[in-house]
């Protein structure tokens, strides 16, 4: 296996892995699947030169799961801040793979301007809880249904 900085090749391997979440779990929020067209204008956002990056698993040109780190809100505040996300094929999870993609993305993040990483994890996800939890992560809150939140 190898991590790469993710390339326009992989472009429809990873909207494949995206819409198999989309269509069999929660952790994606869309109705409808995504297309080669709108993942590839998704895309264009990352450069290895920026904190907006993202790296592919692959084997045997194969992609096996990928993992980013995107702009969280267009506000100058939050220039410096990240939004991170992992999504790994379904017959690879548990074999090191989601390790090493981000450990090579927060390693290519250190040399960037990032002051705060965060993620969202649609619940219940005891797996990815657990996973960001050995990188660092912690619980700030919750989004519950029907409670109102600020």
């Amino acid at each position: 296996m190898e991590i790469l900085v993710g390339k326009r090749t992989h472009v429809e391997a990873i909207t494949e892995i995206f819409n198999h979440y989309i269509l069999t779990s929660n952790a994606r929020f869309e109705e409808e699947i995504f297309t080669y067209e709108n993942r590839l204008e998704w895309f264009l956002q990352f450069n290895p030169d920026t904190r907006h990056q993202i790296y592919v698993a692959q084997t045997h040109n194969e992609v096996l799961g990928f993992a980013c780190s995107q702009p969280y809100r267009p506000s100058m505040a939050f220039s410096e801040t990240v939004e991170v996300t992992i999504y790994l094929r379904e017959n690879t999870k548990g074999a090191g793979i989601g390790t090493a993609l981000y450990t090579s993305l927060f390693s290519a993040l250190s040399t960037q301007r990032v002051h705060r990483a965060l993620c969202g994890i649609a619940l219940s996800n005891d797996a990815s809880v657990n996973f960001h939890r050995r990188f660092g992560f912690s619980e700030v809150g919750v989004f519950n249904e029907n409670v109102r939140a600020c």
